[in-house]
């Protein structure tokens, strides 16, 4: 594990790692891909008011997607979010804290999404957060999130994305603070549930993750219930705080959507509002 300190920004895009493995390279296909997900699971009428945070799966989209429109569909219609941050936890660098990007821009084949940063450097003043690339570069959890949010947005946003390495509740508590906004900020956390259980015992699992989720109790949520269990904790402490109620919108495993029933991963959508 290891600790990196901040760097100077390079001015840099981000390119798309997983394009064509989690998701279609083409811009096209992965349009009609996306746009067929959400219109599959779309709600009769949009909300009255978007959510101020999801909770969504990032598996590929053969997998998840369609458990991860459910909860993309609730910004349909949504104006004024102009800022996303976009969290979620580290699988391929290994490191201690709250990885933010050096790169100004972040791409997909939909095209590129330019990072807030004055938001990432109000982060930053965090003991925990730092600029470190090496953790973004080949990390699918946030990538896998935007295409969604490129289809689902009315207006134009920026992004703050966030990586999780080894951090600690309290840390995420204080950086999504920093960060939380007003109206025009919506907050995604980027996390699958259970791991490599056999289908019976992640049913299990999953739905006393959801209930914890749902009734905000950040210590339900324990050590191997989530891949993203701190950026989770975290948002349900400050839910909590804020007076906010989570919503369960799909709660699937990879059984369910794409195949065989031994060693799935669980998949839940949440939506959190006043």
């Amino acid at each position: 594990m290891i600790r990196m300190e901040a760097r100077s920004l390079q001015g840099a895009v981000r390119p798309a790692a997983v394009a064509g493995h989690f998701y279609p390279a083409d811009a096209g296909l992965l349009r009609t891909v996306v746009e067929g997900l959400l219109s599959d699971f779309a709600e009769a009428e949009p909300p009255a008011r978007p959510p101020k945070a999801l909770i969504v799966p990032h598996a590929g989209y053969v997998y998840s997607g369609a458990v991860a429109a459910r909860a993309y569909n609730r910004l349909r219609g949504a104006n004024g979010i102009r800022r996303v941050v976009l969290v979620g936890p580290a699988h391929r660098v290994g490191f201690y804290g709250i990885a933010a990007p050096e790169a100004a821009w972040f791409e997909t084949p939909l095209g590129r999404v330019p990072v807030d940063q004055p938001a990432v450097e109000q982060a930053c003043e965090l003991s925990s957060v730092f600029r470190y690339d090496a953790a973004h570069a080949p990390e699918h959890c946030l990538e896998v999130q935007l295409p969604f949010l490129q289809r689902t947005l009315s207006e134009d946003f920026t992004l703050v994305p966030l990586v999780v390495g080894g951090a600690t509740t309290n840390d995420m508590a204080r950086t999504l603070e920093a960060v939380w906004g007003g109206p025009e900020t919506l907050v995604v956390i980027s996390s699958d549930l259970s791991h490599h259980l056999d289908y019976d015992a992640a049913r299990i699992v999953d739905e006393r993750t959801s209930r914890a989720i749902e009734t905000l109790d950040e210590e339900g949520i324990e050590a191997g219930m989530a891949c993203g269990r701190v950026p989770i904790q975290g948002l349900l402490r400050l839910a909590r705080q804020r007076g906010l109620a989570a919503e369960r919108l799909d709660l699937r495993c990879s059984g369910d959507t794409a195949g065989p029933r031994d060693r799935v991963v669980g998949y839940g959508a949440y939506a959190f509002g006043d």
